[in-house]
């Protein structure tokens, strides 16, 4: 499942995204847009500048900014970002230990489709796929 964490972020991306290029957004505003706590945005905004997707420009005309063009930008990475791994179970992280069980476990081939149809279907979608048809 994804967390609020997860979602918050994704649309602080659409939301920088929707704004014009070149163009830094105070936190206050997107919190107001989105109607979410400009506190909890704060820990949002951080790990998003942590992880090379925003960058941030403090004083007067300063805020947050989209670090490459929104088309460049697959919602997976996002996600993943905020949410840590997507595996659905704990033996597909990139990081897991060989099961033991890994052999003959039956279930495991479900895992695994499982696990790609996710990923696939995240990191095929791009931050542009969400935003609304131009006028």
């Amino acid at each position: 499942m994804i967390s609020t964490k997860g979602r918050y972020a994704l649309r602080v991306m659409l939301d920088l995204a929707e704004q014009p290029q070149g163009t830094y957004v105070p936190l206050k505003d997107i919190a107001a847009r989105q109607e979410i706590s400009k506190k909890y945005l704060e820990s949002i905004v951080r790990e998003l500048v942590r992880g090379k997707f925003i960058k941030g420009s403090s004083g007067k005309g300063g805020g947050y900014i989209l670090c490459r063009r929104p088309e460049e930008y697959a919602v997976g990475e996002i996600v993943e970002r905020m949410e840590g791994t997507l595996a659905p179970i704990a033996c597909l992280t990139a990081d897991a230990a060989p099961c033991p069980r890994a052999d003959g476990c039956r279930t495991l081939p479900f895992w695994r489709a499982f696990d790609t149809m996710v990923r696939d279907f995240l990191y095929s979608k791009k931050l542009t796929d969400l935003l609304p048809p131009a006028r």
